[in-house]
């Protein structure tokens, strides 16, 4: 059933505002309702159209109060910060894990709720030497996240998973997103892909797999207008090893010892450059990969785009120039290979 009154979090951000004015744009909807303690961005409210903006802080009890008078039946929770701004670790753990808290409980008080859709992500599964190749939705990481947004999202998980034993007729879909990466993108990722020189850990190559910001309106959009309850990977087909990703986006990749990685993720917190977090720097060490056979079957969705193709379109779309001829790399990675094959 279509729901009658959206409410989306997280509208001053690229995810929440675009999904509003998707969601706004379907006559079928009534009403949209795009919350957040920011004004959005001129031009992210243009393209929130026909959604209203009502500036109010999930973290403050008054979040219930709107809920209840709007008589919001479905509810998508879309700002959590995947550390897409450079904001302090208190700040962050307070909106994501305590603003989810309060969240939930105005959504348990509401009569209305009917569909509760929350955005999470694949850090969930950690990232670590121990990892399967690929993980699908039943399986427990090898070692839990320990810091950053990932241990929050655990934490937030959690909380949902209760609140859908408390409220067992609202309809719950829980999304886990691989990393978004894109030309309209900001985040820590598409910042390091940025960066002239791009740090790497010596003799690892990690697996990544991506997802295009399209494909997540998308499956958004559709877990917010159908009742698909559950616990859903959303990540694109394909993977780029890291080095590939690198070499695509005309850096220079430098590899460090593995016992740099965590002075090296202090160095980058400090600057403007990429702020790279421990949890964060272990995904770019051992990569990871999900499971998406449930997405296109029991949610019906396959996205358009692969990883390769997204993250290409990222590179076009920020018009990345190669820092380093990439004639010079092929023919330098040409004669390095001659004499491997002259000294066997």
């Amino acid at each position: 059933m279509v729901p009658n009154v959206v409410l989306v979090t997280g509208v001053s951000r690229f995810v929440g505002a675009h999904l509003a004015g998707r969601l706004a744009e379907n006559p079928a909807v009534g009403r949209v309702l795009g919350v957040d303690s920011e004004r959005p961005r001129r031009e992210l409210s243009r393209r929130m159209g026909r959604a209203e903006f009502v500036r109010a802080d999930i973290r403050n009890p008054l979040i219930a109060r709107i809920i209840s008078e709007a008589a919001v039946d479905t509810v998508v929770h879309a700002s959590s910060n995947t550390d897409e701004m450079p904001v302090a670790r208190a700040a962050m753990k307070e909106m994501n894990v305590l603003g989810t808290m309060r969240l939930l409980a105005a959504c348990q008080e509401s009569p209305h709720v009917r569909k509760l859709v929350v955005k999470s992500t694949s850090a969930v599964y950690g990232a670590s030497s121990r990892d399967p190749a690929v993980f699908d939705e039943e399986m427990a990481p090898k070692d839990l996240p320990s810091s950053g947004y990932a241990k929050d999202a655990v934490e937030v998980e959690g909380y949902v998973r209760g609140f859908g034993r408390r409220r067992p007729d609202v309809a719950v879909t829980l999304l886990r997103f691989t990393d978004l990466i894109g030309p309209r993108i900001d985040s820590v990722l598409t910042r390091y892909f940025s960066l002239p020189l791009v740090p790497t850990v010596f003799g690892h190559d990690a697996r990544l797999q991506l997802l295009h910001p399209e494909d997540a309106l998308a499956v958004l959009r559709r877990a917010a207008l159908e009742e698909l309850p559950g616990v859903f990977n959303v990540g694109a087909d394909g993977v780029l090893m890291l080095g590939q990703a690198i070499r695509r986006a005309g850096r220079v990749p430098v590899p460090i010892p593995g016992t740099m990685v965590s002075p090296l993720a202090g160095f980058f917190r400090g600057t403007n450059l990429a702020s790279l977090s421990a949890e964060q720097m272990r995904f770019l060490n051992f990569g990871r990969v999900v499971d998406t056979a449930k997405l296109r079957d029991r949610f019906g969705f396959a996205p358009r785009w692969t990883t390769q193709q997204a993250f290409d379109d990222f590179v076009h779309g920020r018009e990345l120039r190669p820092v380093i001829d990439p004639e010079m790399v092929e023919g330098a990675e040409r004669e390095i290979n001659r004499t491997i094959t002259r000294l066997r």
